[in-house]
C-alpha cells in the first residue's frame, strides 16, 4: 500500500532536441503500479497535454495526493511526430516512451523531462 503525504508532486515537460523546440502537443498518462501476488496492476492516475512551453498546466500529482510508490509516466511521441514533418530527420523510432521510476519520498518534487529525437531519447530527475 502507498503511504501518502502533503507536499509532494510530480511534474514533466518534453523537449524536442532534434529541432531544439518545445514539444507542444504530447500526450502524457501516469500511471501507479502495484503487485497481486505475480501479476502487475496498472492504474491510471493522470493524464495531460503538453502546451506551447512543452510543459503542463499542472502537475500529474500535486496538492497532497503523491504517495510512495512505482510509477511510469507514458509520453505519446508517435502523435507528436506524425503532425510535424521530419524534413530528411528520419523515421521516428519510438512510439510511446515509458518512464518508470521510483517514489520514496512522498514529500519531494519528481520532475521527470523528456528529450525526444527521432532517433533517441533521454530523461534525467530535474528540479
Amino acid at each position: 500500500m502507498m503511504d501518502k503525504a502533503s507536499a509532494g508532486r510530480i511534474t514533466t515537460h518534453v523537449l524536442d532536441t532534434s529541432r531544439g523546440i518545445p514539444a507542444d502537443g504530447v500526450a502524457i498518462e501516469l500511471y501507479a503500479l502495484t503487485w497481486d501476488e505475480d501479476k502487475e496492476i496498472r492504474t491510471k492516475i493522470a493524464e495531460s497535454i503538453t502546451n506551447l512551453d512543452g510543459r503542463l498546466d499542472t502537475p500529474l500529482i500535486g496538492n497532497g495526493e503523491l504517495s510512495k510508490g512505482i510509477y511510469e509516466i507514458q509520453f505519446n511521441v508517435e502523435n507528436y511526430y506524425a503532425q510535424r514533418p521530419l524534413e530528411g530527420m528520419g523515421q521516428p523510432l519510438w512510439g510511446v516512451v515509458p518512464i518508470r521510476f521510483t517514489v520514496s519520498d512522498a514529500t519531494s518534487h519528481y520532475h521527470i523531462p523528456l528529450l525526444i529525437a527521432p532517433g533517441g531519447y533521454s530523461t534525467y530527475r530535474g528540479s
